[in-house]
């Protein structure tokens, strides 16, 4: 069944009316009738079945049929903090890491970032805000994730710092695993920052300076892994470890 995310403004007196762009989707794009049933999502971790009815001009409105909480939303929120790469590459992540759970994004520049310079991004924001909202959609998510601004590396390290537990990893670390790592985080806690380096990988001074505001540094195994690929990796081992796979 096609998901929709809208505004929870859009759910009113039991009944949902639909954005233009999402209107037209389901009129024109999907060809969808009046008496068929698609979900939407009001982006606070509630879904809604929903019967498409006719409006007035020849629109397609809502009914709510019944609602329940979205069972593809992670209780863990791990943000990942992504160095910004290839267009092709940085877009994949955020499309793959909704499809396993991160809730939140945040583009990094570090030393060695293919992108030097924030201004060049931000015209990109919506295309990227439109392939997380349809991933979520897609993979059964209740909430959209969320997309910071772009942040040079010192104060990523800040905002990382401030969730309360976060991550960098690193080929340069040996003895602490992701697993092991999570074994020290607060009891209770929820919340989980990763920094995921470049190409290049992050210097030893940036790892250094990660280190001195607390972030752990862990290996994630003796193989050397692409950006993309580390991305996606640690997502899954997250929330793997914290039973959000099963």
């Amino acid at each position: 069944m096609n998901r929709f995310f809208v505004s929870p403004d859009c759910l009113q007196d039991g009944k949902v009316t639909f954005p233009a762009g999402t209107e037209h989707q389901l009129r024109r794009v999907l060809r969808l009738q009046p008496g068929q049933q698609v979900i939407v999502l009001d982006n606070q971790g509630n879904e809604f079945e929903v019967g498409l009815c006719a409006e007035t001009g020849g629109t397609l409105g809502g009914k709510i049929l019944s609602s329940r909480r979205a069972a593809g939303e992670p209780h863990t929120r791990l943000t990942l903090y992504l160095c910004l790469s290839q267009r092709e590459k940085f877009e994949w992540m955020l499309q793959k890491c909704t499809e396993v759970g991160a809730a939140g994004f945040v583009p990094v520049i570090s030393s060695r970032s293919l992108v030097q310079h924030a201004e060049s991004v931000e015209k990109k924001y919506p295309r990227w805000q439109k392939i997380i909202q349809e991933a979520a959609e897609q993979s059964g998510r209740g909430c959209i994730p969320t997309l910071g601004a772009v942040l040079p590396f010192a104060k990523a390290v800040q905002a990382a710092a401030a969730s309360g537990f976060s991550l960098i990893p690193w080929e340069g670390e040996v003895a602490h695993s992701l697993k092991g790592a999570l074994k020290d985080m607060p009891e209770g806690g929820q919340s989980i920052a990763a920094l995921i380096g470049p190409e290049g990988g992050f210097s030893a001074e940036e790892v250094a300076a990660a280190q001195a505001a607390e972030i752990q540094p862990i290996t994630l195994g003796a193989r050397i892994l692409r950006m993309e690929t580390a991305a996606v990796v640690t997502a899954a081992l997250v929330l793997h470890e914290r039973g959000e796979m099963a």
